[in-house]
C-alpha cells in the first residue's frame, strides 16, 4: 500500500505508527465525517507490514476515528502495541486466532468483537466500550489482565450470548467493575489466575441464565459486591480459594434458581447487608471455609444437602439459623443439622446447640411410622429428647407432690398387719416412681380402688420417665 493512496486522515496515522506517536482525531464534536475516517484495511497493513524507524517502537495509536470495513487480523502476528481508543467501528473486528502484543480499545464503538482462541502477551483493554452484539472471548489465553470496567455488551432483541469468555485463561485479574451486560454470560471453563472482578455490575437475562462459570478456577476472589442481576447465576464446581463477596448484592430470578454454587469449593462466602435473595440458593455438597450468612437474605427455597461449612457468621441465636433448614424441600437432612451443630460449638455456645439437635429430633420426628412419632413426642415432652433434663426433675417433683398429697390423705392399709413399717406417703411414691430404687414401702402396703389405679399410672410414668431419661442421656451423652 502507497501512502499517496490514502486519505489525509489515514497518512497522519501511516507516519505516526513508525514512531509510536498518537494520532487523536477528536475534536469535541459528534461528527465522523472523512477528516477522521480510517479504513481498517490501513490499519491492517501497518500492523502487518508498516514502516519501521531505526530506534524507535512502532505502535498503533488512534484515537477518535472511525474505522470503516472489517479489522480482519485471523491468526495473524502482530508485534506492535496496539491503542484504539475512543473508536467507533462500523463492522466488528475479527482478531480470531491472532497472537497479539497488548491491545487497548476503551472506550470505543462496535457491533461484536471476536478474540476467539487468540494469544495476547500483554493485557486486554476493553474499558467502557459499548459492544451492539456478542463479544467472544471463549478460549482466548492473556498473559495480563482483562479489563470490561463499565462496558455494555448484549442486545436487548436477540437471544444470543452477551459475552463468550468459556475456556479463557487470564494470568491476572479479569476486572469487570460496572459491567452492563444483556444476555448470557458464559465463563464455564474459564481460569482467572487473579480476581473476578464484577462489582457493581448490572447482568440480566431474565428466566434464563445471566451468569453461567461451570468448573470456573479463580486465583483469589470472586467480587461482587453490589452485584445486581436478573436472571440464574451458576457456579457450580466452581473452585474459588478466597472469598466470593456477595455484600449488597440484589440477587433476582423469582421462580427459578438465583445462585446455585453446588460442588463449589470455597474460602469464604458472604452474603450479607442485601435485600432478600428472590429466587433458589443451591449450596448443595460445597465446600466453605467460612459461611457468611445474613438469615435476612435467605430466600423461601434452598438447598443444603452435604453443604459443609468450618464457622458460619455472625453469630445469631440458633432460633434465627433453623429455618434455613427447614426451607430445604427435598426433605431433612440430618447432616445440615450437624452442620450447624459443629459450627455452635466451635464458639462455645454448647447451647445453641443443644436447640439444634433438640430441632433435629423434632424434625426427624415427622419422618417416622406412627409408633416412632408416639415414642418420639413421649422423649420430647419428657426430657426433650435428652437435651432439656430438667424437664425430668419438674415431672419427677410433680408427680412425687401429686402422689404423697393422695396416699398422705389416704394410707393404703399393709399386707401384714403388725409386720408393716410406717407408712411414709413421699417414701411409698417414690417407690412407685422409681423402678431400679426401693425404700421398703411399695411391697408392704397394698392400695385398693382409685388408689391403686393411682400407683399403677406412677408406676407405668416411672418407667417411661426413666426410659426416656436413659435414651436422651445415651444419645447426649454419644454425640459428646
Amino acid at each position: 500500500m502507497e501512502i499517496d493512496d490514502l486519505t489525509p486522515a489515514e497518512q497522519r496515522v501511516w507516519r505516526a505508527f513508525a514512531t509510536g506517536a498518537e494520532v487523536d482525531f477528536r475534536d469535541g464534536s459528534d461528527d465522523w465525517g472523512p477528516e477522521r475516517t480510517v479504513r481498517a484495511t490501513v490499519l491492517r497493513a501497518l500492523l502487518l507490514n508498516g514502516p519501521r524507524q531505526q530506534g524507535e517502537t512502532a505502535a498503533l495509536k488512534v484515537r477518535g476515528a472511525r474505522v470503516t470495513g472489517a479489522l480482519e487480523l485471523r491468526y495473524a502476528t502482530v508485534d506492535s502495541v496496539v491503542h484504539l481508543t475512543h473508536c467507533r467501528f462500523d463492522e466488528a473486528p475479527d482478531l480470531i486466532g491472532a497472537h497479539l502484543r497488548y491491545v487497548s480499545m476503551r472506550d470505543s464503538e462496535m457491533p461484536a468483537l471476536s478474540v476467539t482462541r487468540a494469544r495476547i502477551d500483554g493485557s486486554l483493554r476493553l474499558t467502557r466500550c459499548r459492544f451492539a452484539g456478542p463479544v467472544r472471548l471463549d478460549g482466548a489465553q492473556i498473559a495480563g489482565a482483562l479489563f470490561l470496567e463499565e462496558a455494555e455488551a448484549g442486545d436487548a432483541d436477540t437471544d444470543r450470548p452477551a459475552l463468550h469468555l468459556h475456556r479463557i485463561v487470564v494470568e491476572d485479574d479479569l476486572c469487570a467493575r460496572g459491567l452492563r451486560a444483556r444476555g448470557l454470560i458464559r465463563l464455564d471453563g474459564a481460569a482467572v489466575a487473579g480476581s473476578l472482578d464484577l462489582q457493581d455490575a448490572e447482568l440480566t437475562n431474565p428466566d434464563a441464565h445471566v451468569l453461567q462459570a461451570d468448573a470456573l478456577e479463580v486465583g483469589a476472589n470472586l467480587l461482587g459486591r453490589r452485584l445486581s442481576t436478573r436472571g440464574r447465576i451458576d457456579l457450580r464446581g466452581a473452585r474459588i480459594p478466597g472469598r466470593v463477596d456477595l455484600l449488597h448484592a440484589r440477587l433476582s430470578n423469582p421462580g427459578g434458581t438465583a445462585l446455585r454454587a453446588s460442588s463449589c469449593v470455597i474460602g469464604e462466602l458472604w452474603l450479607r447487608r442485601g435485600p432478600r435473595m428472590e429466587g433458589l440458593l443451591n449450596l448443595r455438597r460445597a465446600e466453605i471455609t467460612q459461611l457468611s450468612l445474613e438469615p435476612e437474605m435467605l430466600p423461601d427455597q434452598v438447598r443444603l444437602l452435604d453443604l459443609t461449612y468450618t464457622f458460619l457468621t455472625p453469630h445469631v441465636p440458633a432460633e434465627e439459623r433453623l429455618p434455613m433448614l427447614e426451607r430445604d424441600g427435598q426433605g431433612f437432612d440430618p447432616h445440615a443439622y450437624e452442620q450447624l451443630t459443629a459450627a455452635y460449638r466451635r464458639t462455645g455456645d454448647d447451647q445453641a446447640a443443644r436447640v439444634v439437635q433438640l430441632a433435629k429430633q423434632r424434625r426427624r420426628r415427622s419422618t417416622l411410622p406412627w409408633h416412632g412419632r408416639l415414642w418420639g413426642h413421649l422423649q420430647d415432652g419428657a426430657v426433650g429428647y435428652g437435651f432439656r433434663p430438667l424437664r425430668a426433675a419438674v415431672w419427677l417433683l410433680s408427680l412425687l407432690a401429686a402422689g404423697s398429697i393422695a396416699y398422705a390423705g389416704h394410707p393404703p392399709p399393709p399386707l401384714k398387719a403388725g409386720e408393716a413399717p410406717e407408712f411414709d406417703p413421699v417414701f411409698y411414691t417414690l417407690d412407685l416412681l422409681l423402678p431400679v430404687i426401693s425404700f421398703g414401702q411399695e411391697g408392704v402396703f397394698a392400695p385398693s380402688g382409685w388408689y391403686r389405679t393411682l400407683s399403677y399410672v406412677l408406676v407405668v410414668t416411672g418407667w417411661i420417665l426413666a426410659t426416656t431419661v436413659v435414651a436422651g442421656v445415651t444419645r447426649t451423652v454419644s454425640r459428646q
